[in-house]
């Protein structure tokens, strides 16, 4: 770890105005307090925290008046509390920590225009919706996961690869009911069909969800709860189409309004005024 060291000790050599350094310090500072605001917020760690804090009201309370034994009681339960919470809150922090990453890599890349093929995921999203479109008017269930940062490896372990490009053909026999590879959720990677009859991991606070959720919709959102993954659901009862992402599931699109969000989030605005570049030559050559 001595080239560490010396790396960082390089980079505190570095003079910087003082007056930068407050504004990068304040910068982290708020950022950091931020996030534990959201994590606080979007994790059941809320009652935890408030309990936190009465302990150390006590503890403060028993330091002032000396009370001996409250003091060795409490001081033994702060030596394992945050081994404790962390072993706990083991499933927040892993999603927590791959947020960042996700926001640090998906800033890379498009500093570095990694940016993947657009035309494969334009004509990939066309199929998506159109798809979709057709299997809630025949009340097919259907799952549909759209890989991002995070590859999917393990789960596509669970299905079958077929690599294939994406038609409406393709995905209404996949999603047809009794056919060998229906039975689970289709898993698009680079704008291809990638695997089939995927099994995806359960939501991680699966009592609170209602309970007229079906199983489709509970795969979804745990899928989106462990990745950043786009997961697009048909319900077989009612026929709606449904996105969930970040664990959070959003009802009610039709054709057109999924096509638009599916836009929205898989290709980035730098992609997007690409895509209208051609259309405004065709409309000038036409014109």
């Amino acid at each position: 770890m001595d080239w560490f060291n010396d790396f960082i000790n390089s980079v505190r050599s570095l003079e910087m105005p003082p007056a930068l350094n407050d504004i990068l310090d304040i910068a982290v500072l708020a950022f950091v307090i931020l996030k534990l605001i959201q994590f606080m917020r979007d994790t059941r760690t809320g009652s935890i925290v408030k309990g936190v804090i009465i302990l150390l009201v006590v503890y403060m309370f028993a330091y002032t008046v000396n009370m001996k034994v409250t003091l060795y009681l409490l001081g033994k339960i702060f030596n394992i509390g945050v081994l404790a919470l962390i072993v706990l809150f083991q499933p927040e922090l892993r999603r927590s920590i791959e947020k960042v990453g996700y926001f640090g890599w998906g800033m890379l890349s498009k500093l570095g225009g990694e940016n993947g093929d657009v035309g494969a995921w334009t004509r990939a999203i066309d199929v998506i919706s159109e798809t979709c479109e057709n299997l809630s008017a025949t009340t097919t269930g259907a799952l549909i996961v759209i890989e991002r940062e995070t590859k999917l490896g393990e789960l596509v372990e669970t299905g079958v690869v077929l690599n294939a490009e994406p038609s409406r053909e393709l995905l209404g026999t996949i999603f047809f009911p009794k056919t060998p590879l229906h039975d689970g959720a289709v898993i698009m990677r680079d704008g291809m069909v990638y695997a089939a009859a995927c099994f995806l991991p359960k939501p991680e606070n699966e009592k609170m969800l209602p309970s007229e959720l079906g199983s489709r919709h509970r795969a979804a959102i745990g899928m989106s709860e462990n990745s950043d993954a786009v997961v697009i659901v048909v319900s077989e009862e009612t026929g709606g189409i449904s996105i969930a992402e970040n664990g959070e599931l959003v009802r009610g699109f039709s054709k057109d309004t999924l096509k638009k969000a599916l836009r929205d989030k898989i290709l980035s605005d730098k992609l997007k005024m690409k895509l209208k570049r051609p259309e405004k030559r065709s409309s000038q050559n036409n014109g």
